[in-house]
């Protein structure tokens, strides 16, 4: 548990972040695979050691617009300053417009040469022929699979290929109103579902009025596919044919979200984001969201006291909904070596360098970096205990945008009473298969 206090600016809502980053990537549908192929982009000569090749300015892509942009503007400026053959100017591009402006602007031939993406949309991206494998190159890169947990790691290959280098991850936690709970009788954070509902009834009881929401919309999927994962279920099959979430797992989770709204515990009809909204103003008692909100919490609500922790267990197991950003390099029609080889310099330097990250509120991928004491004197540092139980999306192309279009709505339909969580769930599923079968055919038929 930690108290909080200060930081710097506020993030953009990621409801925009992730759900209109999927749509945007699905309006660039029409480049896919199928479309004017890029070259693939030779690594080039191996790194082997510093960069000692003629001047080159790199451009690097990446949506880090809001409270994790300083973090990041700052490790640019210190590569920059950190020797003097290689410039790197960075463009920053709303998440929601990013992947469809990237893969636009490869197959024009004006692609940047690195960037950010997160975890779930690589699968799209190189299926699009936005982005390079990176087999070849991890060994001149410094890394390795053990530095990193196993998931995310796994999560970097599409057909064989790796196309990220994780730099983060980023997952839900569990925040709590430390006034709230400590004046009616709770002591300490919850981990288990007893013990979350147990302090659940006494808010209740002491007159705690809706002491935990539950939104219709954004972030429901994430704490569905958070439950569904405890409960033992998975959301897709691992080829990318079929959606499973209607699974029994997948009802008891979505049964349990159901009934703290039928039971007094959370009000009806919360729109996105409202359920933090109401938190960050002193109401309820806990809310479960992206750590990315630490920084506006800081900021916005400098007088609030709270605490952070993984989010309780409700179903069989620990896991939570996990993304991360991984680092990626752009494909080119006309390799160059020394711009390759300065793209591999900066890349290892992220890679080396991302404790700084931390300061972006975001829980470091590589394990050297989480055992840093820049990241240990973070308000996330307590989320790192939870790092071997976050889950990521499969690597199916546009996966993203099938959740949108699917899961998403029967979540909604059954939240707000339109249907029974089983329905809601059962259709959205059938619905979600038809679109992975056909986006199959797509980008491998």
């Amino acid at each position: 548990m930690v108290t909080m206090a200060r930081l710097s600016d506020a993030p953009m809502s990621r409801r925009q972040v992730l759900g209109l980053g999927a749509l945007a990537a699905g309006a660039g549908f029409g480049l896919s695979a199928c479309g004017s192929p890029v070259p693939l982009a030779s690594s080039g000569p191996a790194l082997d050691g510093e960069y000692t090749g003629p001047p080159v300015q790199l451009e690097y892509w990446n949506g880090f617009t809001g409270g994790d942009g300083p973090a990041m503007r700052e490790i640019v400026a210190r590569f920059n300053e950190s020797q003097d053959l290689i410039r790197v100017r960075m463009n920053v591009v709303q998440w929601a417009q990013y992947y469809q402006r990237v893969v636009a602007a490869v197959h024009a031939g004006k692609g940047p040469d690195i960037g950010a993406m997160h975890v779930e949309q690589l699968a799209t991206q190189a299926a699009r022929q936005t982005i390079a494998p990176l087999t070849e190159i991890v060994d001149e890169l410094g890394v390795s699979e053990e530095e990193y947990p196993t998931e995310v790691w796994e999560r970097g290959m599409y057909a064989g290929e790796r196309y990220g280098i994780p730099f983060d991850v980023h997952s839900l936690a569990s925040y709590a109103n430390l006034d709230v709970l400590e004046s009616n009788g709770v002591r300490g954070l919850p981990e288990a579902r007893q013990d979350f509902e147990a302090s659940l009834a006494t808010l209740v009881g002491a007159g705690v009025e809706s002491p935990f929401w539950v939104p219709n919309r954004w972030p429901a999927h994430l704490i569905f596919l958070s439950l569904l994962w405890q409960f033992g279920g998975e959301p897709y099959s691992e080829d990318g044919s079929t959606a499973t979430f209607d699974s029994e797992a997948g009802v008891a989770a979505l049964q349990w979200l159901v009934t703290q709204i039928q039971t007094g515990v959370s009000p009806e009809n919360v729109a996105p984001d409202s359920q933090y909204t109401a938190f960050k103003n002193g109401e309820g008692a806990y809310t479960w969201d992206g750590i990315w909100q630490i920084n506006d919490l800081l900021t916005t609500a400098p007088d609030l006291r709270w605490g952070l922790s993984p989010i309780p267990t409700i179903g069989e197991q620990p896991a939570v909904w996990a993304n991360s950003h991984q680092l990626v390099m752009f494909k080119s029609r006309a390799p160059d070596d020394n711009r390759l080889l300065a793209t591999k310099t900066f890349m290892r330097y992220l890679v080396e360098n991302s404790e700084i990250w931390s300061q972006a509120g975001m829980v470091p991928a590589r394990a050297a970096a989480r055992e840093s004491e820049e990241f240990l004197a973070s308000p996330q540092a307590p989320i790192a205990e939870a790092v071997p139980t976050m889950r990521f999306l499969p690597s199916v192309a546009a996966i993203g945008e099938v959740q949108a279009q699917t899961l998403e709505v029967g979540l909604a339909n059954a939240i707000l009473g339109r249907q029974s969580p089983q329905e809601a769930l059962a259709g959205a599923a059938a619905q979600a298969s038809q679109l992975m079968q056909s986006n199959l055919r797509k980008f491998e038929g």
